[in-house]
């Protein structure tokens, strides 16, 4: 089975094909459709293996968005360049968890996802953490049910706030060495941004395996910010830059 992906986030898209359980041709893009939208459709034939707008030799494609705005918008770039409906990600879909929440319709199509990905690739329990815009933490029991879990904000957002709400600490980059003394502003941020933010991780991890009373609980991570953000943290975890995007290739598949 060949199945076109489409991960909205708040920040970027991603792209690509998911077969018979693997990924491949995985672009990503700053803006999405409402910013890049020529790119976006070339990304989108890249994937089904088009040239040119036309009927593409694909079982579907499905699209997990947090951005509801732009969810018409795909609809229409996709059944215009492939020939195919765009199958949308929601929580009464066949998940392959069983969804233990008290408002399923308001969980996002990302950790809906993260938890179908999670559970096909790793099995349970399970705690998948996110590392985007935002930063989520879902958390799936050994007899998989989706119980929930925690949103904190995201790298991004902790730098980016810094510089827009005071008048004089400058936005910092999150790439490079991570200094052992900030000896200047810029310094001072990224010693915070690094090290508090690996202290908030593991303290968040081990707070919802205490809540799940599932010390054994994996820990997965995905998303943009993972690998920078958990680098020399001491933590057991699994890297996974493409959790997201197999998890909704894992849901289309459920749904045949």
């Amino acid at each position: 089975m060949k199945v076109l992906v489409i991960d909205v986030g708040n920040t970027s898209t991603g792209i690509a094909l998911w077969r018979d359980g693997q990924i491949s041709k995985p672009t990503h893009l700053n803006g999405g459709i409402i910013g890049t939208p020529q790119e976006c459709a070339a990304a989108v034939r890249r994937a089904a293996g088009l040239t040119r707008p036309g009927k593409a030799k694909i079982d579907g494609a499905i699209l997990g968005s947090v951005v509801p705005k732009v969810n018409q918008l795909w609809h229409w770039l996709v059944e215009g360049e492939l020939g195919l409906p765009l199958t949308e990600v929601r929580h009464d879909l066949k998940l392959g968890v069983t969804i233990d929440y008290p408002e399923p319709e308001k969980l996002g199509a990302d950790r809906l996802a993260d938890a179908c990905g999670g559970v096909a690739r790793y099995g349970a329990p399970l705690i998948v953490a996110d590392f985007g815009t935002a930063l989520t933490f879902d958390c799936i029991t050994p007899d998989q049910r989706y119980l929930g879990g925690v949103i904190a904000p995201g790298l991004p957002l902790m730098v980016d706030y810094l510089e827009q709400r005071t008048a004089q600490l400058p936005r910092v980059d999150l790439g490079g060495r991570c200094p052992p003394m900030g000896r200047s502003s810029q310094q001072a941020m990224r010693i915070g941004a690094e090290v508090g933010y690996r202290g908030m991780v593991r303290e968040i991890a081990a707070f919802l395996r205490d809540s799940m009373r599932c010390p054994e609980a994996k820990l997965v991570a995905t998303g943009g910010y993972a690998g920078w953000a958990l680098k020399n943290s001491g933590m057991e975890y699994t890297l996974d830059p493409t959790l997201t995007l197999f998890g909704l290739g894992q849901i289309f598949r459920n749904q045949q």
